[in-house]
């Protein structure tokens, strides 16, 4: 116990300033800085791309289930749908299934302004109703219901940021147009009416009239800025699917099994279906940000390299500058694995330092940018408004132990280098 005490009084010593200072000295500063610097970075960037990748999911999820099943070609039409739903629900790990239609038109609240919008097709419901993805919740005002004033279900529930577009709010009228064909119906339906008028029989759509009975917000700007959603037959209308559907929404009882359930679902339906999980529906995204994490990992460990080596060139120099005493202690009786263990307690404490001044650091960034929203965004580049920071008890634990590793590791060399000093020499050195 005796010799412990004295290797780490020394090892603190030789950390010290010469002139009897209590502080460290400039270069054991330095070192204990430059560990802080890489831990705090890698902690902040390593937070950001966690909350990038699961704010981005969290507010797809919104709008996007855990599995659709589609059939193969470009026509996206799903005939006798109401089997492959029974199929479908009885399958191991599905909560619920429900039919949906996804198309594209245009819209216009009057005065000639028109926008393009997605139309999304769903059953009537409530938040409180079984629902396969959680929109519903988002309605602010109104709700999934499409109940008009007059008692009909032609309502349209829009994105708050589509409304503020449209200038069309709860109690509106808005057209919807989407592309049809050159039959009776269409033709009386838009010949010298509203703002196509005029068009030739080619190029008929389909117009149906809606009253926008609320709108929703998920803070998603691609759901926002984009959907309306009416109810399921408007929007078979719309699309031309008649009694068809675009396919079937499903929900599982977690993300992480819908892999394994869209396999089972194909398996069960064979050809000509298909089904694609969250993760598939969204594949370029996340593998972008997997690889984005990974490089920026492996760029700001770099950080930490660097402040190994400057642990290094701290522990050479002291080892240079202390020789002579070095030698003394080793004439005195002092054992060479006392000495090595003497620099080791130098490089763990510089970083021990360093870490745990890093630790405070990142995760009080990350924090303080994930509480007040510090950075913002433009919501139309990056889907989201601000730079949101998710702080994992892993990736943290992780950083503080390779921390920590390396610099052990990286005095080694010059622990070793002192050890092997032969103590005439190191005396006579000065």
């Amino acid at each position: 116990m005796a010799t412990s005490r004295l290797e780490l009084s020394i090892a603190w010593r030789y950390l010290r300033s010469r002139r009897g200072s209590r502080l460290l000295s400039f270069i054991s500063v330095i070192a204990v800085a430059g560990v802080a610097v890489g831990v705090s970075a890698l902690i902040v960037i390593m937070g950001v791309m966690n909350g990038l990748q699961t704010d981005l999911r969290e507010k797809i999820l919104v709008g996007s289930p855990d599995i659709r099943v589609l059939t193969y070609g470009e026509a996206l039409r799903l005939e006798r749908w109401p089997e492959a739903q029974e199929k479908v629900r009885g399958v191991a790990n599905v909560v619920d299934v429900a039919p949906f239609v996804i198309t594209q038109a245009l819209a216009t609240a009057g005065k000639g302004h028109i926008e393009a919008v997605t139309i999304g097709g769903l059953l009537p419901g409530d938040s409180g109703s079984t629902q396969v993805t959680t929109i519903r919740d988002h309605a602010a005002p109104g709700a999934f219901l499409f109940k008009t004033t007059d008692g009909r279900d032609n309502g349209v529930v829009l994105g708050r940021l589509l409304a503020d577009r449209l200038g069309a709010y709860p109690g509106m009228r808005i057209t919807v147009y989407t592309a049809g064909n050159n039959d009776a119906e269409s033709a009386g339906a838009v010949i010298g009416v509203g703002p196509l008028a005029g068009l030739s029989a080619g190029m008929l759509p389909r117009v149906q009239q809606f009253e926008v009975t609320g709108t929703f917000e998920t803070l998603m700007y691609e759901y926002d800025n984009n959907y309306a959603y009416v109810a399921l037959p408007y929007a078979q209308r719309l699309a031309g699917l008649d009694s068809a559907v675009t396919g079937l929404e499903v929900k599982t009882t977690g993300r992480w099994v819908a892999p394994e359930v869209a396999g089972t679902i194909v398996e069960l339906l064979g050809w000509p279906y298909r089904a694609e999980d969250w993760q598939q529906q969204n594949s370029s995204l996340f593998r972008a940000l997997k690889l984005e994490k990974l490089g920026m990992s492996v760029i700001l460990a770099l950080i930490i390299m660097v402040a190994a080596f400057n642990i290094v060139s701290t522990l050479t120099m002291v080892v240079r500058d202390k020789t002579r005493e070095i030698g003394i202690l080793k004439a005195m009786g002092m054992r060479a694995d006392a000495i090595r263990r003497i620099f080791l307690l130098q490089g763990a404490f510089i970083g021990a330092a360093g870490t745990g001044m890093g630790l405070v650091l990142g995760l009080g960034t990350g924090l303080a940018l994930e509480r007040w929203k510090l950075i913002a965004l433009d919501p139309s580049v990056y889907f989201i408004d601000h730079l949101p920071v998710r702080l994992e008890l892993f990736d943290v634990t992780l950083i503080v132990l390779l921390s920590v590793g390396v610099a052990v590791l990286a005095t080694l060399h010059p622990a070793a280098t002192a050890a092997k000093l032969y103590p005439i020499e190191a005396i006579r050195s000065e």
